[in-house]
């Protein structure tokens, strides 16, 4: 798979609920250690400290966690992460109260993951230091109240979480409808997407994609239709 420099992802196929899902996780070098985009369910981290062993890290190597968003397919092994490292977490601030516990998640009807405590609240703009060089947060809301998206502009690379994804018909497609609570707002957030220079995407469900910024640019005017 064709990734940036310093930029890794780690498909793992879980147990989710009652069927089997592959997830891709990232992990993001830099000079303090690892960045980790998303967890993964309570099951996926056997999987990530696999991935890492491969790539010459333990998990112990990761201090930052930074969440797209708080549904429990990215969240829900946070807590058992944070048993084994102690790291930083971040995530927008309109989803901390989710992965906190002072709200239920969205979408699960009363059963939810552990909480864990939020160490910093993201908002649109933000940029953190890697290998890659910087990684800015982009507000993409709409599949999740604060849902971020990941841009590295120095590679044209983006990690999209649930904005976009490529595990449908498409190589690379929007937001699933019956996954996404406010539509209208994320078809905004694709738009959002479309104006930057984008080369090639990752996606949380279905990985690596090497489509961007015209894909992304067909696929608002196909949501817009």
């Amino acid at each position: 798979m064709a990734e940036d420099a310093g930029v890794h992802t780690l498909p793992i196929t879980v147990e989710y609920g009652e069927r089997e899902l592959t997830i891709s996780p990232t992990v993001v070098e830099t000079d303090r250690g690892l960045v980790l985009c998303d967890v993964g369910p309570q099951s996926a981290i056997g999987g990530l400290e696999t991935h890492l062993r491969s790539l010459g890290y333990d998990l112990e190597d990761i201090w930052l966690v930074v969440l797209t968003h708080h549904d429990g397919d990215h969240a829900g092994g946070l807590s058992e992460l944070n048993e084994r490292v102690d790291a930083v977490v971040a995530t927008h601030h309109a989803e901390a109260p989710y992965v906190a516990g002072e709200r239920d998640p969205i979408k699960s009807d009363g059963d939810r993951y552990p909480p864990v405590a939020v160490d910093i609240e993201l908002v649109g703009g933000v940029r953190i230091p890697t290998v890659a060089g910087p990684m800015e947060v982009v507000a993409t809301p709409g599949h999740a109240p604060g849902h971020v998206s990941l841009y590295f502009p120095d590679g044209n690379l983006l990690v999209a979480g649930d904005a976009l994804v490529a595990d449908g018909a498409e190589p690379l497609d929007g937001p699933k409808p019956q996954f996404t609570p406010d539509m209208d707002r994320a078809i905004e957030s694709v738009e959002t997407l479309a104006d930057l220079e984008i080369d090639h995407t990752l996606c949380y469900h279905g990985g690596y994609v090497p489509q961007g910024s015209d894909r992304i640019h067909e696929i608002c005017d196909q949501l817009r239709e």
